[in-house]
């Protein structure tokens, strides 16, 4: 501390080394400050009840359970609605997932957005089983492409549950993996 050395040298250091602490304590406490202020800039108040219903948020390279799509950058960001069961601590709720999801049911409150309108205007939960399957009927035609670098197969394939103007194109590889009992 200054005033306490009987050199008037060291002690000068002491008082200089003082004022030095306290100016980068007022520097580093503005600084902290200022990025605190930027940082809740981007941070809204979201709070929701036991009952509301909510769009999830999720990465969809990475949560492949919920939609998998083949090119994952153009995937939904927001997936839902979901109903809240409860809030668990205070930025984290639990959600009523459709059963099946291979995903954890507890998330956090920036992954949640307010669903708007009524909750009766969803989709109802389907199971694999309530699907109709089509089954390719007919190849019309063919033709070769190239996939990269190698050439490839394209077919026109009718559909068993569909008209002849709703026929697609599909690679004869990818079909045959799909559908090993059909054979062109």
């Amino acid at each position: 501390m200054p005033g306490e050395s009987k050199v008037d040298s060291v002690d000068q250091d002491l008082l200089n080394r003082e004022e030095a602490l306290q100016h980068i304590r007022l520097n580093l406490a503005r600084a902290q400050n200022r990025m605190q202020q930027q940082a809740n800039k981007k941070r809204s108040e979201r709070e929701f009840n036991g009952g509301d219903f909510v769009y999830l948020k999720l990465h969809p390279y990475r949560q492949q359970s919920v939609s998998s799509r083949g090119n994952q950058k153009l995937a939904k960001k927001y997936y839902g609605s979901y109903q809240v069961i409860k809030r668990v601590g205070p930025i984290a709720y639990k959600l009523a997932l459709p059963p099946g999801s291979k995903i954890h049911h507890t998330f956090h409150v920036s992954l949640l957005k307010k669903y708007q309108g009524s909750p009766l205007n969803t989709l109802p939960i389907t199971s694999p089983g309530d699907y109709v399957s089509e089954e390719p009927k007919i190849i019309l035609a063919r033709k070769t492409v190239k996939r990269g670098r190698i050439s490839a197969t394209k077919v026109l394939v009718k559909w068993s549950n569909s008209s002849l103007e709703d026929a697609t194109w599909e690679f004869l590889y990818d079909l045959r993996k799909r559908y090993p009992k059909f054979d062109p």
